[in-house]
């Protein structure tokens, strides 16, 4: 049986997260051995990893949508001092089997003028990609506006797109109004603001909507968006620190105490831990033990009991945290 929120103990302990499976059109019929899934119909292009619409997988809120979690207990999942009560951060494993569209996000003010919460900033971290992978990111130096245009109209967009290859391990920041399409090669595991925002410009002649105006509003000619070096530490490597999230490796020999996962000049709040590959197992006094599998997802609240990250073989462990104005780094 559920235990109603307003009837729990202090604090929340960490819990799993149900994916869920999201058809596209450029999408894998088949995500073995990723995951264990086979699509019934639309082929599957995206993995929600913590969208508002998925379930926690165990514990004594389990079943419950992390929207409905975020909006009974916001301060025990994220701390005080969030800017907002709702879930930060939409985590996305993307399997692109055909090209997705060219497009791009607006900014917050921007989302917020026609009347969204907020706009969409989003990293890309490689966890595979295939010889000649390529994702395109930004337009190239010395392209207008005009000739942007132009390149929807004519169909010859890609050529004013700056392209990058794409390997295992890369870190690829897309900040919003960065133009940019994911191209077949890689899976990414895509961070990103808590917004399903996209503007269309270019879809290769398939019958979806596309948003012209829109996103010419919203392009950049010039961003932030390219390929991060990682940043190695003491004890981890920072993949990402910017915009709105911070993303981490983190090396478990054996195991990891929840106190040696946090760092020094972080305050307490949420964080979600991604099984990039391999298992693990979280465990802590005063909760059930709740593993972590390949590719899963496991959620600490600001508020989680002391806890131990158990390694159960091969794993890389993927740490991801939101980041808001004032928050220490």
């Amino acid at each position: 049986m559920t235990v109603p929120v307003d009837s729990k103990p202090s604090g929340m302990a960490p819990f799993r997260i149900s994916p869920r499976f999201v058809g596209r059109v450029w999408g894998y019929s088949d995500l073995r051995p990723w995951y264990d899934r086979q699509s019934e119909g639309e082929p599957i292009g995206e993995v929600w990893l913590t969208g508002d619409e998925c379930l926690v997988a165990t514990g004594r809120h389990a079943g419950q949508t992390l929207a409905t979690l975020f909006g009974r207990a916001p301060e025990e999942l994220l701390g005080s001092g969030a800017p907002s009560t709702e879930s930060p951060l939409l985590l996305k494993v993307i399997f692109a089997a055909g090209k997705l569209s060219v497009q791009v996000h607006p900014n917050d003010a921007l989302a917020q003028k026609y009347g969204q919460p907020r706009g969409k900033t989003e990293c890309w971290y490689a966890l595979a990609a295939d010889p000649g992978a390529q994702v395109a990111c930004g337009i190239k130096p010395g392209v207008t506006l005009d000739q942007v245009r132009e390149g929807i109209r004519s169909g010859t967009l890609e050529k004013s797109l700056t392209v990058l290859d794409v390997a295992e391990g890369d870190m690829i920041y897309v900040d919003a109004g960065t133009v940019h399409a994911i191209w077949p090669g890689s899976i990414l595991l895509e961070t990103q603001q808590n917004c399903d925002l996209t503007y269309r410009m270019y879809d290769y002649g398939r019958p979806r909507e596309l948003h012209i105006d829109k996103s010419l509003e919203a392009t950049r000619l010039t961003t932030d968006a390219g390929k991060v070096p990682p940043r190695p530490l003491g004890d981890r490597t920072t993949l990402m620190d910017a915009g709105y999230f911070r993303v981490e490796r983190i090396a478990i020999d054996g195991n990891r105490t929840s106190a040696d996962l946090r760092r020094y000049d972080e305050p307490a709040g949420l964080a979600y831990l991604f099984a990039a590959a391999g298992s693990a197992l979280i465990e802590g006094a005063g909760f059930e033990a709740v593993d972590l599998p390949p590719r899963g997802v496991v959620a600490i609240p600001a508020t989680s009991p002391a806890f131990t990250v158990k390694n159960l073989g091969g794993l890389e462990l993927i740490r991801i945290t939101p980041n808001w104005p004032g928050r220490a780094k």
